[in-house]
């Protein structure tokens, strides 16, 4: 099980975080300053896989975006590797070439594109064509409500 998911630039800003566990915000801050801080001191050459705590930290960096779970100790690595390139490409598809900026300005999207692929941890749905069209649906459905929404009522 995932216990959170961390995106943060080279620069190490925070740009998404999703927890699925239940702590303090100041402990949330505290846990991500600290990985952060691990993570951006280690150099490329070296392994993806931290042991941290009770916890494995794995991370992958595309381009300038670091990607960073924490997996309980039994967990499989290269599965959770697999899922993070699965959630990048899902945002590939969705945006186009994602990039950092992407994130930044569409971050409710990057969150709901999560959403959709994992809930409370675990992988919720594999088929990138699946979660696509659950997005693109909501998508559909909001510009349908600001059409209605705008219109002028006598």
């Amino acid at each position: 099980m995932i216990r959170f998911l961390l995106l943060f630039s080279r620069q190490g800003k925070l740009r998404l975080q999703k927890w699925y566990i239940t702590i303090t915000e100041k402990e949330k801050r505290k846990i991500s300053r600290e990985l952060v801080h691990i993570i951006l001191s280690r150099s490329p050459q070296m392994s993806s896989f931290v042991d941290w705590k009770d916890l494995k930290l794995v991370y992958k960096r595309y381009a300038s975006l670091f990607f960073c779970c924490a997996i309980e100790d039994q967990d499989n690595e290269l599965l959770t590797l697999e899922m993070v390139h699965r959630f990048v490409e899902l945002m590939d598809k969705y945006f186009g070439n994602v990039c950092e900026l992407d994130i930044i300005f569409n971050f409710e999207k990057a969150y709901f594109i999560l959403d959709e692929f994992l809930m409370g941890g675990e992988v919720q749905e594999t088929s990138k064509e699946s979660v696509v069209r659950a997005i693109e649906d909501s998508d559909m459905l909001q510009e349908t409500m600001e059409e209605y929404m705008s219109k002028p009522t006598f």
